[in-house]
């Protein structure tokens, strides 16, 4: 009887957490955090999705070995932030509640994470941001990206930063510095752990795109963002229609295009019959890091891929003005070459006739983490007495 009084206080004295996320990029980045999880017993833990992307997300799920314990499954055709806002709000009223967790769990910049810390928050449940500080102090650049991170930062109780630029971030916020942490970024850990599984299995993804020539050095490109609709995107596919003309027997294009008719019809129609152009769906996580891998340098306008590409040892153009980013451009593994046509052209060309310079930020040291980010927050958390809901005067 004493040993089962005993076992009862020892579970109860856990610390119950909820992993919470919705799209492709938050489950890579937690998918390494899962996975230690499941390897400890210090801390009970739950994973709920929102699906807000949901057939990306589910990709992510397979490959990591994820299951969900709820799955508020939001997505909806045509779903704006306000269709989001709204179900994740309400979706999760019912599973905390259900579960009355210590502290809940949620990654970078999404609606998402910004919607749930507010639910948190309006439970008086304790919240922990991973990849929190990130600015670029453009409240419409990423948008709505930028103010969903902010915002996050105001509800969040504890706050682990990939660098110390972001930490800098939070404190000048006036973020209590006891409760920011530097652990790195776990988009590296996820990247490790996938890439020797991709490795593993590299003959499978070399004739999937079996259209690719080892002849020709591989320009992967990505472009999706809110803020570059309209002529910014415009202005990208006619300099990625130059570069395609100009290195014709060179090199060749790869750019799996996003679902979104903003992007699917300037591309389509500027880039679709350019023999060296490869238009192709979204891939899987899996078949992205391939071709990361096998490319010789990346232009994109996404965030992830720019913590990502510096440990291929892969160059980055960025198509963006801004970026809250900005370590890997500090010690040169990016550059910042906005959605000018010229700048574009001008950057490519660079990187394709001057090996110093693809040399120098090909070899540049990843500033976004070892492998060992996901190890150092869960150590953190398992130090802090958490108490079972959080009592801050509110």
């Amino acid at each position: 009887m004493a040993l089962s009084i005993q076992v009862l206080l020892r579970d109860f004295m856990k610390m119950k957490m909820i992993i919470l996320f919705g799209t492709r990029p938050e489950a890579i980045k937690l998918a390494p955090l899962i996975h230690h999880l499941k390897m400890q017993d210090e801390i009970v833990f739950k994973v709920c999705v929102t699906a807000q992307h949901r057939e990306m997300l589910d990709q992510v799920l397979e490959v990591f070995d994820i299951s969900t314990d709820y799955d508020l499954n939001i997505m909806t055709k045509e779903q704006d932030l306000f269709d989001i806002t709204l179900s994740v709000l309400s979706g999760l009223k019912g599973v905390f509640v259900q579960e009355e967790p210590d502290i809940v769990l949620v990654q970078g910049d999404t609606t998402t994470t910004m919607v749930a810390s507010l639910a948190a928050f309006y439970s008086k449940i304790r919240i922990a941001h991973i990849e929190a500080g990130l600015r670029t102090k453009d409240k419409y650049s990423p948008f709505p990206e930028e103010l969903n991170r902010r915002m996050t930062s105001c509800l969040a109780d504890f706050h682990f930063c990939p660098t110390e630029i972001a930490r800098s971030n939070l404190l000048r916020e006036g973020i209590l510095k006891e409760k920011v942490f530097i652990t790195g970024n776990t988009v590296v850990d996820a990247l490790y752990i996938a890439r020797k599984k991709m490795l593993r299995e590299e003959s499978k993804y070399s004739k999937k795109f079996g259209f690719l020539r080892d002849d020709r050095k591989l320009i992967l490109v990505t472009g999706h963002r809110r803020e570059n609709f309209g002529e910014s995107f415009l202005n990208i596919c006619a300099a990625l229609k130059e570069v395609s003309k100009q290195y014709n027997n060179e090199v060749q294009i790869v750019y799996p295009v996003h679902f979104n008719p903003n992007v699917q019809e300037p591309v389509a129609r500027i880039l679709g019959n350019l023999a060296n152009v490869h238009l192709i769906p979204p891939q899987d996580y899996m078949s992205f890091l391939f071709l990361m891998n096998k490319s010789y340098f990346i232009i994109t306008d996404s965030g992830g891929i720019q913590e990502e590409a510096p440990s291929l040892g892969k160059p980055v153009l960025v198509m963006r003005d801004k970026t809250e980013r900005p370590e890997a451009v500090e010690v040169g593994a990016a550059k910042l070459v906005g959605t000018d046509k010229e700048n574009i052209e001008a950057a490519v060309r660079t990187l394709l006739e001057s090996d110093k310079v693809y040399k120098t930020m090909s070899r540049c040291q990843n500033p976004y983490g070892d492998g060992k980010s996901a190890e150092r927050i869960l150590r953190i958390l398992s130090n802090q007495k958490c108490e079972q809901r959080s009592q801050v005067n509110y």
